[in-house]
């Protein structure tokens, strides 16, 4: 983000380096030679010293542009245009970087909320193990239903082991996109955005973003180019003044001029014609590209909504089957103590329920990068983040 928010300086030292072109230009010359001779005319003391043995000058020179077609203002505005876009980068940066660390949180605390899971998971097949346990030593059951509890139970501990390592690789994530070391408390609880405006708003925000505002502004300079290649078939104005003094007294040994000096290409093969053409072409590809964007950018926006109520189903289902499957195992693990069912069937009542626990966890942190996405393509996620922030 930093490095993108330096084009900004970048590109208005380039603009002020453009504007330095309309500004009158100062320079400051000087010669010193040794002839092999030296010449006069005339009879002393009213010789005149025409090439001196030991001869030497200086000058100082000013010069001002004062019509050029126009080129140089047309440059000075595309350096101001390449100035908003520099201004736009950074905007855009701030949204990408913001998507990163939202996806990375998520990550970390669907990493943290699965060890919760998969600790709990550990728990209920310790519970079906202590149960087989009890009613192997009644005599009740044989000992195969505890050596699966057994086997369930360190297959369960191998999952938790596997949750932990990926929770510490998504912290390490997360850390990278915040730029922070140490310790860090994630929670999926507080992955909250406010409310989504409607589909008109985020499609007015999505025209809006730092990319269509880009190629905006590059049809401007696409724009500006085609005038600025136009304005070499015009002539070149510009005004000189200067003071000279020299050795040589003739014609006098000091002196000061002004000059209007103008100049015009006649004929140049056909050069103008050509970057005019090619700069039209330009032009041409700057708009459709832009057309394109547009296009783009409200199909991601309608797609992205899409995603979001798609996401927000997902969860509404999600809650409604671990409901179901606490209730089932509940039952299933009662009959298993009163041996009206099997291990197997109480196995099978542990694997839905645990299943239905992570469908919760991914179907919560769907829904919550689905509306990240939904705002990222508006181009809005860094003002929802401040407003989540703020609230």
């Amino acid at each position: 983000l930093e490095r993108a928010r330096r084009e900004l300086p970048a590109a208005d030292a380039q603009r002020r380096a453009m504007f330095a072109a309309l500004l009158p230009k100062v320079s400051v010359g000087a010669n010193l030679a040794l002839n092999s001779t030296e010449v006069s005319f005339g009879d002393p003391p009213d010789d005149a010293l025409v090439l001196p043995k030991k001869d030497w000058d200086y000058r100082v020179v000013a010069t001002q542009p004062l019509f050029a077609g126009l080129r140089e203002k047309r440059a000075y505005d595309q350096a101001k245009l390449a100035a908003k876009g520099a201004a736009e980068t950074g905007r855009g940066a701030e949204e990408d970087v913001l998507q990163e660390v939202a996806s990375a949180y998520s990550a970390a605390a669907g990493g943290k909320a699965l060890v919760e899971v998969e600790a709990r998971n550990v728990a209920l097949v310790a519970q079906r193990r202590k149960q087989a346990k009890d009613l192997y030593e009644a005599g009740e059951t044989t000992r195969v239903d505890l050596l699966r509890a057994e086997a369930d139970g360190k297959a369960a501990e191998e999952r938790l082991v596997t949750a932990r390592q990926l929770l510490e690789e998504a912290l390490g994530r997360l850390r990278l996109a915040l730029a922070l070391d140490g310790e860090l408390d994630v929670d999926v609880e507080s992955a909250l955005l406010p409310p989504l405006p409607p589909e008109e708003e985020l499609i007015a925000s999505a025209l809006a973003r730092p990319a269509v505002r880009q190629a905006e502004l590059a049809l401007e300079s696409a724009s500006l180019e085609v005038k600025k290649q136009q304005g070499a078939h015009l002539p070149v104005v510009f005004a000189e003044a200067g003071w000279i003094q020299q050795k040589r007294a003739f014609p006098v040994a000091e002196y000061g001029y002004g000059a209007l000096r103008f100049g015009l290409d006649v004929f140049r093969g056909g050069e103008v014609v050509a970057r005019v053409a090619a700069a039209r072409e330009r032009e041409t590809q700057a708009r459709l590209a832009l057309e394109e964007l547009r296009r783009a950018v409200k199909e991601e926006v309608r797609v992205a909504l899409h995603g979001v109520d798609s996401a927000r189903a997902r969860v509404k289902l999600a809650d409604e089957r671990l409901t179901s499957a606490q209730a089932d195992y509940d039952q299933t693990f009662d009959q298993y103590r009163s041996q009206l069912l099997t291990a197997l069937d109480l196995a099978s009542a542990e694997t839905s329920l645990a299943d239905a626990r992570r469908g919760r966890i991914s179907a919560r942190l769907g829904f919550f990068l689905a509306e990240v996405r939904a705002f990222h393509a508006a181009g809005a996620l860094a003002p929802a983040a401040r407003k989540e922030t703020a609230r």
